[in-house]
């Protein structure tokens, strides 16, 4: 596989300059996107309004992960959803277009775990993954396969093989958008941290080809079909 250079991130948040990276890389770091310590708080709020650490019942598997990890997503935990909402006007100022919400989830990592090459579903048109925590505040980097797709993949992989890639760095309160449908992604090298928690929103285009899928409809409709 061949890695390519990182991006470099700026000083102070530069929509114009965001909006044109994300269009030419299909991703892009935004830096310092939220207060470390409002996150932090919200990661405390959650763990003890769902009991994390003293129930299993949102311990979960993944084929996309190497061994199983916590899991919640925001039909689950309502106020999870207030980030995805809150969020929306600031990653249209990234996409260039109207957006609306799909769906988000909270994961927490332990040291050791990976997670695999992947394309995304169509409810992850456009997609931020924000660190939330990281145990010892070691970055941790996730990856972008530079070769844009125009339909998602359903191969899972270790890596990238021989395609160019990149990979981003992250610390608690950073993000990276990205079209998750038309650029595989995943984490390379094992979490460094004894843990990490992240949260990842999702998006689709007002108006274009997976608009059905805002509110994540197509999929809980398929879900009480299958009931």
């Amino acid at each position: 596989m061949q890695q390519v250079a990182s991006q470099t991130p700026e000083a102070v948040p530069n929509p114009g300059a965001e909006r044109e990276c994300y269009k030419a890389d299909g991703y892009v770091l935004l830096k310092h996107l939220f207060p470390p310590l409002v996150l932090a708080a919200f990661r405390g709020r959650l763990q003890h309004d769902l009991n994390l650490m003293g129930s299993r019942a949102y311990v979960r598997t993944n084929n996309l992960l190497n061994k199983p990890s916590i899991e919640v997503y925001s039909l689950e935990y309502p106020p999870m959803a207030t980030f995805l909402w809150g969020l929306t006007p600031r990653v249209e100022q990234v996409a260039g277009c109207a957006l609306m919400p799909s769906y988000a989830y909270f994961r927490i990592y332990q040291q050791g775990d990976v997670c695999r090459v992947h394309s995304d579903r169509p409810a992850c048109e456009h997609s931020l993954s924000l660190t939330v925590e990281l145990g010892e505040n070691i970055p941790w980097a996730l990856s972008f396969e530079r070769r844009h797709l125009d339909q998602p993949l359903a191969a899972i992989d270790p890596d990238f093989g021989d395609e160019a890639f990149s990979s981003i760095a992250m610390s608690a309160g950073d993000a990276v958008m990205y079209r998750g449908v038309n650029h595989r992604h995943g984490r390379l090298d094992p979490n460094p941290n004894s843990w990490s928690a992240h949260l990842f929103l999702h998006w689709v285009d007002a108006d274009g080809p997976y608009a059905d899928h805002a509110f994540d409809r197509a999929n809980i409709e398929a879900a009480n079909r299958a009931r």
